[in-house]
């Protein structure tokens, strides 16, 4: 089945015309980046966009929803006047499924425990038209890489990580839920044009390196914040090497260094992977305009004059990766760990190696680190660690077991879990003696911040390919290194693993008893859907309110945040995600795990009120009581992480006005501006000093707030003195007039209403 063919073919029709005239508007040869956002215009332009300058309103072709976010963003939508999705839209039940002891058990657990929200997320998707994937159908990246990505498309997705469908040559860019309900009511999605970082491939891969490892490479050049503002895309003979899987994993962890999205050219691999799941019909339309789907001759040829930023790799000289711990972007040769974990005391013993997720579940991925398992049997070798499978959607999971691979994992003694994210997200019911012990795991995951996986601050988590995890499990070591290191096996003799063998794509086929699609209603009028006024799991919004006109005064410090303050420290995911659909629950977990700069511990704030410490969501809703305004004040980069806008929701639900920072993630400073809040940034990022605990802040210049404009914030200390200094933003006109309406949905209401 090819969903969305119609669709497709009207994208397909347009954009050679639409790149020709994009051509003559530019004046010079395109990136395909370029070629494709100009595409997806709103409305037609007479002039060319200044990348990370100029504000674009972008037509995206669909939309997709995981569970967890999707619960928000549906009931944002269902106020919006809206009788059906303008876009193509999809919901995932991938989020909400707790890993524990396999993947029957695990899955029927989930089922019963969030039967009301996924009763919830079914009905809502029947009644507006949205297609609904079943629990167990698969993480909701996978799914999309097998059914809805297409070349030259544009895809919103409420997950950081949608950027997946960028192997398959689309622009596709993680989002808050409010971005999404633009879309979907058939309004434009607002973007800064992006800068273009290219990265130029060359040579061929080989041996134990993989794909993963170009991403952890590319992570460790440009750090966490590197790719904030710009589309990475990737080109060069390499890339053509690559399979369509493979770029997928690229692209998705191309997160992890703030960018836009990833993406590459449409090649062979890419149209053998459509025909491998069932688009023959897509591949043969990308085929007639293959020069449209990739950048221009002269991009190839010349590309400092064309990319903001050109990085270049030679995949034959290329070492396998670890990145880690605590951080992506830490990256580490292979045969550099042992060094690394002697001069920084890491845990060397991995306790738990655990391969999937969206990451690296393709089926490519499992024949690879099958193939490792199956020789260890053969070389008498087991797993030293507890060791983990994750299937990225049902139909991998059918086919690797029709294919024997499982069975390999199984003869190691790897544990298959449920086709959902798990401990890649937190959803992780970890056995550990003691929480507090410092311990090492290692997981073919994308994010590995502190406390991520499983909740545990004390957790070293690293991040690798499924082929290197799964020689990590069998060694049992941090420090071991599978390209020139030997183990012992059961016989007390010396062997060395051979170079992992893997197969891009089945040889029988793909195939699938039930992938887990449930099609909407065609009128979905007379559906019902229902939230219990008394649900503790679901709750019906009620809108923010507009701003009264006036400065901001006499505001009190609610935390100030030290160091790196993720949308994980924000807003907690794990035993959390019970309530993303229920804002006043969720929020309080409110920067729970934020390092207060005072003393250094978390979810401990000075509540001014009373001179007592508590916990920062007490403390907030003390404030929010007495009529009192907050202040939170950030590090660098703040915001970095999941696109889960509950970061900002609660907040502003707890009466927080403004967060003042030394800069923003991108898809968090969005979604402070779509919920009506202030975000602002220190013109002198030095003036964060000057923040003290017991300051009463002033924020003013709002009655005149303007795009450009900065605005001033006043400290006054408890010793009588104070400060002053300007504050920046990035507001544009309409961004301005979300605030002013309480958010961005508020304006969206009034313009179906009148």
């Amino acid at each position: 089945m090819v969903f969305d063919i119609e669709m497709i073919k009207k994208v397909y029709a347009a954009l050679p015309g639409q790149v020709g005239e994009t051509r003559k508007l530019t004046g010079k040869p395109l990136t395909l980046s370029e070629k494709i956002l100009y595409a997806h215009l709103f409305n037609h332009t007479s002039h060319a966009f200044r990348r990370g300058e100029d504000y674009v309103e972008f037509r995206p072709d669909r939309v997709a929803m995981q569970d967890a976010t999707a619960q928000m963003a549906l009931l944002q939508f269902k106020t919006c006047g809206r009788d059906k999705v303008a876009v193509p839209s999809t919901v995932h039940c991938d989020h909400l499924i707790q890993a524990q002891t396999g993947a029957d058990a695990d899955l029927e657990k989930a089922l019963s425990v969030n039967r009301e929200v996924y009763d919830f997320l079914g009905s809502i998707s029947n009644k507006y038209g949205i297609g609904f994937w079943k629990p167990g159908a698969g993480i909701i990246h996978q799914v999309v890489l097998e059914n809805y990505a297409f070349p030259g498309g544009m895809m919103i997705g409420t997950d950081s990580h949608t950027p997946n469908a960028g192997g398959l040559g689309m622009v596709a860019i993680g989002v808050g839920g409010a971005d999404a309900v633009d879309v979907m009511a058939g309004l434009p999605w607002e973007l800064k044009m992006p800068k273009l970082i290219g990265v130029k491939l060359t040579g061929r891969m080989s041996g134990w390196t993989s794909p993963k490892d170009i991403i952890l490479k590319v992570a460790g050049i440009l750090t966490v914040k590197g790719g904030t503002g710009a589309i990475v895309e990737y080109f060069g003979e390499g890339a053509d090497s690559l399979s369509a899987t493979g770029k997928g994993t690229i692209c998705n962890m191309g997160a992890e260094i703030g960018a836009t999205c990833s993406i590459f050219g449409y090649d062979d691999k890419m149209a053998a992977y459509l025909k491998a799941t069932g688009r023959e019909e897509v591949a043969a339309l990308a085929d007639q305009i293959r020069e449209h789907l990739r950048p221009d001759a002269e991009v190839y040829a010349a590309p400092e004059k064309y990319y903001d930023q050109v990085i270049e790799i030679n995949l034959s000289e290329l070492e396998p990766h670890v990145n880690g711990p605590f951080t992506p972007d830490l990256a580490w040769p292979v045969s550099k760990m042992k060094e690394a974990v002697e001069a920084n005391g890491w845990p060397d013993e991995v306790e738990v190696a655990l391969i999937g997720s969206c990451t690296n579940s393709s089926y490519e991925d499992i024949t690879r680190a099958a193939s490792v398992a199956r020789q260890a049997e053969e070389k008498g070798l087991k797993a030293k660690s507890e060791f983990t499978i994750t299937p990225g959607s049902e139909q991998v999971r059918y086919t690797v077991d029709r294919d024997g691979l499982l069975a390999n994992f199984d003869s190691i003694g790897g544990i298959v879990l449920a086709n959902a994210c798990g401990p890649c997200i937190g959803q992780w019911a970890r056995h550990i003696d003691d929480p507090s012990r410092k311990n090492t795991i290692v997981t073919s995951f994308n994010r590995n911040f502190a406390k991520r996986n499983d909740g545990l601050a004390s957790t070293h988590a690293f991040v690798a390919s499924p082929e290197i995890v799964t020689a990590f499990a069998l060694a049992g070591r941090l420090s071991f290194n599978p390209l020139k290191d030997t183990l012992t096996n059961e016989k007390g003799e010396q062997v060395m693993l051979d170079e992992p063998r893997g197969e891009e794509l089945p040889a029988r086929g793909f195939a699938v008893e039930d992938p887990g699609y449930v099609a909407p209603a065609k009128d979905g009028s007379h559906v019902e859907v229902i939230v219990s006024p008394d649900s503790e799991r679901l709750q019906l919004l009620e809108p923010f309110p507009a701003w009264d006109g006036n400065d901001l005064k006499d505001l009190r410090l609610l935390i100030k945040a030290k160091g790196k303050c993720t949308t994980d420290h924000i807003s907690m995911a794990g035993p959390w995600l019970k309530y993303r659909g229920h804002l006043d629950n969720i929020s309080n977990n409110l920067l729970i795990g934020a390092v207060n700069a005072y003393n250094d511990q978390t979810n401990s704030v000075k509540n001014v009120l009373t001179g007592e410490y508590g916990e920062v969501p007490k403390v907030q809703r003390a404030y929010k009581a007495a009529g009192i305004g907050s202040v939170v004040v950030g590090d660098e980069n703040y915001g970095e992480g999941s696109s889960r806008e509950h970061a900002a929701m609660e907040p502003r639900h707890l009466g927080v006005r403004v967060i003042l920072v030394k800069s923003f993630a991108r898809i968090h400073e969005t979604n402070l501006k779509k919920q009506g809040m202030l975000g602002i940034t220190f013109a002198d990022k030095n003036d964060y000093e000057k923040v003290q605990e017991d300051d009463i802040i002033d924020i003013t210049g709002l009655t005149a707030f303007a795009p450009g404009k900065p605005l001033t914030v006043v400290l006054h200390h408890k010793d009588g003195s104070s400060d002053t200094f300007q504050a920046n933003h990035t507001y544009n006109a309409q961004q301005i007039e979300w605030f002013k309406a309480g958010s961005a949905l508020n304006l969206i209401r009034k313009q179906f209403a009148g």
